[in-house]
């Protein structure tokens, strides 16, 4: 920084402000320092060049409150530090005596000391036995909350063009001595030992103590606790709550996971009234040993029942609050699923490996206690709305771990022992009907599960065999429901009104692209269910059929009985169609039949593995499309994808400063690069952009943004999915480059000028929306 700023008269307004915008960019700096030591070492130099000193010291109190300690001297290092008593004998010592700034044109001037003090003196053998010479000193004290408190003072020496610090400096130095008064203030807080396990609350500001007070006569007179009084009616965050605690016990705070693991072994011989009585309860077993949760750990350590239940186990222990506790015990003991009833309808199988089951594997599939565990890992897959459910059996004597597949990332549900893992393969294969001695090949069935339990729900089951002669099982929930109204789908009103320009053609060919599992099935019926009307015959050939809806004539694909997608596609053409839905289209003769049924006044629906939608076209092209006819057939591509959505009830709102939304308008502007409207004046489209944004999605003149946080909803941060849009239509300009074999690059540029968003502009949109944020987005749209 320029230290012209602090030398200045104080009518230049604009150097003013530039000093007090430095001033503010260092306090943020304080504070986000841990300790002292890092505001000395670290930002030393910048205070000193904001201020254009020489040097800066800086003094603390010590504990006798008698005399005040250099923390360090700038330049001097090899010097001790330099313990001054708190009266008129120093310049720092009169200061901190006084309480008051001192601003001193030149120390080696008795008479002007004199004036100040007429017992102050500059302590010059400082400056003999180092060579340097001090003269002009600009001192302040450092003060507590309290206004009598004295923490410390903060001396600048030398200003570095030899003249006298100003006013502005002595008005700068007073804001950053305010500002260190609160660093020092934390610090010494955090040193004194908490008094208990809330009182951390106190020193952060969340309650004040006579609140903390207050509240523990209520929890007598009202007979509840102080944790349900905080959290419910303080409204105090329960991880806040939970760090107090971890702080007090000296242990790492635990909260409630939505995705916990159920390690059934370690609950085997512990029932839940005990859990919730004695406050502990054993959650897994990792490299610190066996991680125990506890509301207490100083009782739990003392009693030593868990030391006596897991005999010469290593223990490692967690804090939660009582409300987590309570909900993590029901989560881990819900009914069915506590490990006495899983270890009883499961006793008897041994741990070994089989090349092939065995007559009793075979049997205890078929027991009804199986059935059971089976039943309610998919009931639980549904409630929690996974998409998939994998069962990944491990070699030896490691336990089998199944996850779910939940808002597109894995999560870890239970683990199941060994010695279960080849009844519970078996007992998927009876469900769907596969060979169970077939352990060598592939195997893919289909579970219609309201034959086994409660849900009307069917599962699509892949088998896999993997190393050491196991099987991997993993199904997918099918969405066995209606389809969503296009208006429920979360695209942007622009994207919206283009894609209903497009379906509501009489013929033509219509695209939705995108990676497996991105939602292109869930688009194409929600198109279907718009255009379902009763003089309409739409006929669909599926792989499988997922969603089905009435009006629909839904053919399944048997690959097996030759009945593939371009043997469904010329039945199509034969039984009288209005608009054709094929599930996917990957080989030549498929988009050609397409293509010719788009052509003879049909509308055709299908999807892509494509990245984006002019890619897709090129795709098609170097399938052996002829261009002529594709350009006259297309309509349009719709890409997408889908990001996860930010938990409503816990997703932080803040205002992004300026580098965020430079950033992002940077981002957003770099698909749009090489169109005609951004080259000819690259500022003046971002100035627009931005302008743009503030009128549309602004809060008082300023961007408002949200981040993750993470609560009992949600897991970690984030619930749901939000779909991310790409829509080119097969307008003039992109028919033309269709028939001319244009690089993917022409053809973003064509689409661009005719309105389309990209799948990243799109994720911008909804970033500044509230919906989703940048990691997600960047997490699925390819650059």
């Amino acid at each position: 920084m320029s230290a012209i700023p602090g030398r200045t008269s104080a009518g230049d307004l604009s150097r003013r402000l530039a000093f007090f915008k430095g001033l503010q960019a260092l306090t943020a700096r304080i504070h986000a320092t841990n300790n002292i030591d890092e505001i000395i070492f670290e930002l030393s130099a910048d205070i000193c060049s904001l201020f254009g000193a020489e040097r800066i010291t800086l003094y603390t109190v010590d504990e006798s409150g008698a005399a005040i300690v250099s923390k360090v001297k700038t330049g001097l290092h090899s010097i001790k530090a330099i313990r001054l008593p708190i009266s008129d004998r120093s310049v720092a010592g009169y200061v901190a005596l006084h309480k008051t700034l001192l601003n001193i044109h030149d120390v080696y001037d008795a008479a002007e000391l004199s004036q100040i003090s007429p017992n102050l003196e500059f302590r010059r053998e400082v400056d003999e036995r180092s060579g340097y010479h001090s003269k002009q000193m600009l001192v302040a004290p450092i003060m507590g909350a309290a206004e009598s408190e004295l923490l410390g003072v903060v001396q600048l020496i030398n200003a570095r063009d030899g003249s006298a610090f100003t006013a502005i400096d002595e008005e700068g130095l007073q804001g950053l001595a305010q500002t260190l008064g609160v660093a020092f203030a934390q610090r010494l807080s955090q040193e004194k030992p908490l008094r208990n396990k809330y009182d951390y609350l106190t020193r952060t500001g969340a309650v004040t103590p006579e609140q903390l007070e207050e509240i523990e006569k209520q929890t007598r007179a009202r007979n509840t606790t102080i944790e349900a009084i905080l959290l419910d009616e303080v409204r105090i965050a329960a991880a806040l709550v939970g760090e107090s605690m971890a702080r007090f016990y000296g242990v790492p705070y635990e909260p409630f996971r939505q995705e916990r693991v159920k390690s059934m072994h370690l609950l085997r011989n512990i029932k839940k009234d005990y859990v919730l009585q004695a406050g502990w309860l054993p959650l897994e077993e990792t490299q610190e040993g066996i991680i125990v949760l506890t509301t207490d750990p100083e009782q739990v350590r003392g009693a030593r029942v868990a030391d006596n239940v897991f005999p010469g186990a290593k223990l490692s222990f967690r804090v939660t609050t009582r409300r987590e506790f309570e909900k993590t015990a029901q989560q881990l003991f819900e009914q069915g699923m506590d490990e006495a009833s899983v270890s009883d309808m499961l006793s008897g199988l041994g741990d070994d490996e089989r090349d092939a089951p065995s007559q009793d594997e075979i049997s205890a599939a078929a027991d009804n206690e199986l059935v059971k565990l089976v039943n309610k890992i998919i009931i639980e897959a549904h409630r929690q709305g996974a998409s998939d459910i994998h069962i990944e059996p491990r070699p030896g004597k490691e336990k089998t771990l199944i996850r779910f597949r939940k808002d597109g990332s894995l999560v870890p549900y239970i683990e199941v022992p060994a010695s279960y893992r080849n009844p519970l393969v078996t007992r998927i294969k009876i469900m769907c009907d596969l060979d169970i001695s077939e352990r060598r090949k592939p195997q893919d069935g289909k579970i219609r599960f309201r034959k086994y339990g409660p849900l009307d729900i069917e599962l699509r089951v892949a088998t896999i065999p993997t190393a050491g002669g196991m099987e991997d099982v993993v199904m997918r929930l099918l969405a066995n429901g209606e389809p969503l109204p296009l208006s429920d789908l979360g695209m942007s009103p622009r994207n919206l009104e283009r894609l209903r320009n497009t379906i509501n053609k009489p013929y033509g060919i219509f695209f939705c692209c995108g990676p497996t599992g991105s939602g292109k099935t869930t688009t194409l019926h929600s198109i279907l269910k718009e255009l379902n009307t009763p003089d309409t015959k739409i006929w669909t050939a599926e792989d499988p059929v997922e969603i089905t809806q009435r009006g629909l004539r839904q053919v399944q694909v048997n690959r097996k009985a030759g009945l593939d997608f371009v043997a469904v596609m010329r039945a199509f053409l034969r039984a009288d169609p209005d608009v054709i839905m094929v599930g996917e289209m990957r080989d030549k003769e498929t988009v050609t039949i397409g293509i010719e049924a788009s052509l003879t006044g049909h509308l055709v629906l299908s999807t892509l593995h494509t990245n984006s939608a002019p890619e897709s076209v090129v795709r098609l092209l170097d399938m052996g499309m002829d261009p002529f006819n594709f350009a006259d057939a297309l309509l349009g591509v719709l890409a997408q994808r889908l990001a996860k959505r930010l938990c409503k009830h816990c997703k932080e709102a803040y205002h992004p400063d300026d580098e965020e939304v430079a950033a992002l308008i940077a981002e957003y502007c770099e698909d749009m690069r090489q169109t005609p409207e951004f080259q000819a004046d690259p500022a003046a489209a971002e100035a627009a952009l931005l302008a743009e944004w503030k009128a549309q999605f602004g809060h008082e003149g300023q961007l408002l943004l949200y981040r993750a946080q993470g609560c009992e909803h949600c897991t970690d941060g984030y619930k749901g999915r939000v779909g991310l849009h790409e829509m080119m239509v097969g307008s003039a300009e992109v028919k033309h480059l269709v028939q001319t074999r244009a690089p993917v690059s022409e053809l973003v540029t064509a689409a661009l000028a005719d309105g389309m968003r990209t799948l990243r502009q799109d994720g911008i949109e909804k970033v500044l929306q509230g919906v989703t944020d940048m990691k997600q987005v960047r997490k699925v749209c390819i650059r």
